[in-house]
C-alpha cells in the first residue's frame, strides 16, 4: 500500500461523458434561451428607438397636409369673395344700365314731345301768316297801286316789300346797283325782301330758284317775277297786284311800274 493511500483525495470525481454532454446540451440551451431572449429585449429595447425616429417624420408630413388644406381653403375663400365681388359688380353695372336706359328713353320722349310741339307751332305760325299775306295780298290788289292807299306795312310782312318798292319809283337802273338811289332789276329785288327779314341771292339767275315755283295764273302780290328760264334768267320784278308789276327796268326807263300784258313774265316764285 502507498504511504499516501490514506489520505483522502480531494480531485473531483470525474465526470463521465454522458453526463458533461447532457450538461453542454443544457448549457446550449440555456444560452440559445438568453441568446433569444436577450435578441427580443434588444428589440424590444430598441422599438421605442424606432418609434421616436418615425414620429418627427409623420409629424411633419401632417404638419405639410394641414398647411396645404389651410393655404387651400383660404385659397377658396379668396375665390368665393372675389366672385362675389364680380357678381355684385355685375349687378351694379346691370342695374346703372338700366337706369340710364330709362333715363335715355325718358329723354327721347320728351325730345319727341318737344319737337312735336315745336312742329305744331312752326304750323300754327305758318297758317297764321299764310293768312296775313292773303289778306294783305287782297288789299293791295283791291288798291289803286298809289304808294298812298296802301296801309302802314309791318316789318316782316308783303306790305313792307311792296311800300320799299314804290318808294324806290323815279329811282335810275344802273347795272350792278344796290342802291340807295340806283338799282339793277335783282340788287332792287333784293333789298326789298331784306326788310321782311328774307336773304335772297344776289342775282337774276339765283332769285329765279329761290323761292317754291309758282304758275303765273296763281301769282299773288309780292310773288318775284322772271324773264328767262328758271336758273338761267336774264331780268326780275316783282308783282305788286292789278296785273302790274314793278322792277328797274332798263337804263331809260330806271324803277317803273309796268303791265304784265305789255312785258309777259317766263315765271314766278314765292319766297313769303
Amino acid at each position: 500500500m502507498s504511504h499516501t493511500a490514506h489520505i483522502p483525495s480531494h480531485r473531483k470525481p470525474r465526470r463521465s461523458a454522458s453526463k458533461m454532454a447532457l450538461r453542454a446540451g443544457v448549457t446550449g440551451g440555456v444560452l440559445s434561451t438568453l441568446a433569444v431572449a436577450g435578441a427580443s429585449g434588444a428589440a424590444s429595447a430598441a422599438e421605442p428607438v424606432t418609434q421616436t425616429i418615425e414620429l418627427p417624420t409623420l409629424t411633419a408630413d401632417l404638419s405639410s397636409q394641414v398647411a396645404q388644406s389651410a393655404d387651400a381653403t383660404q385659397q377658396a375663400a379668396a375665390n368665393y369673395q372675389l366672385q362675389a365681388e364680380r357678381d355684385e359688380a355685375f349687378a351694379k353695372a346691370a342695374d346703372q344700365a338700366k337706369k340710364d336706359q330709362a333715363e335715355a328713353e325718358k329723354k327721347a320722349e320728351a325730345k319727341k314731345k318737344a319737337e312735336a310741339a315745336a312742329k305744331a307751332k312752326a304750323e300754327r305760325e305758318a297758317a297764321e301768316k299764310a293768312a296775313s299775306r292773303s289778306s294783305e295780298r287782297t288789299t293791295l290788289s283791291a288798291s289803286t297801286g298809289s304808294a298812298s292807299t296802301v296801309s302802314a306795312p309791318a316789318s316782316g310782312s308783303v306790305a313792307s316789300v311792296i311800300s320799299f318798292l314804290k318808294a324806290q319809283v323815279g329811282d335810275a337802273y344802273v347795272m350792278g346797283g344796290t342802291g340807295p338811289s340806283s338799282w339793277d332789276c335783282s340788287g332792287l329785288v333784293q333789298a326789298a325782301f331784306k326788310q321782311a327779314g328774307v336773304d335772297l341771292p344776289r342775282t337774276s339767275q339765283e332769285q329765279s330758284t329761290a323761292g317754291t315755283s309758282v304758275s303765273l295764273s296763281s301769282v299773288q302780290v309780292g310773288d318775284i317775277l322772271y324773264w328767262g328760264g328758271a336758273g338761267s334768267a336774264y331780268h326780275v320784278g316783282v308783282y305788286i297786284g292789278n296785273g302790274q308789276y314793278l322792277d328797274a327796268a332798263n337804263p331809260s326807263k330806271g324803277v317803273v311800274i309796268q303791265d304784265l300784258s305789255g312785258y309777259p313774265a317766263s315765271g314766278a316764285v314765292r319766297v313769303l
